[in-house]
């Protein structure tokens, strides 16, 4: 499939989209066409998705090729940060909707 290294720059290259996208709502909320901001939205939690996903399939890939000292190496860290990923996600993307909805 991918190598693991792009496996890698997928997840990261991801997780920051799903970061950026929320904040480049809010920053744009005061202009006169803001309707796409749930496109923004969904594109954001998607990203995020799709980075969780592709360190799933690190962690597999690291599975197959026995690579358990890797494994044991950076299970925690993987497990923090994506952990951090998600619940940034969440939050960026649940204060967008309250911004948005306020506004109405």
């Amino acid at each position: 499939m991918f190598g693991a290294g792009w496996l890698n720059l997928g997840s990261l290259v991801l997780g920051l989209i799903a970061w950026i996208l929320p904040v480049v709502n809010l920053v744009q909320r005061n202009k006169a066409d803001h309707r796409n901001w749930v496109v923004f939205s969904i594109v954001s939690v998607s990203a995020c998705a799709i980075s969780l996903c592709m360190q799933i399939f690190y962690t597999n890939h690291m599975v197959k090729l026995e690579d358990w000292s890797a494994l044991m190496d950076t299970s925690s860290a993987v497990a923090l940060i994506a952990t951090i990923l998600l619940v940034v996600t969440i939050m960026l993307n649940a204060f967008t909707v309250v911004v948005y909805y306020g506004e109405r």
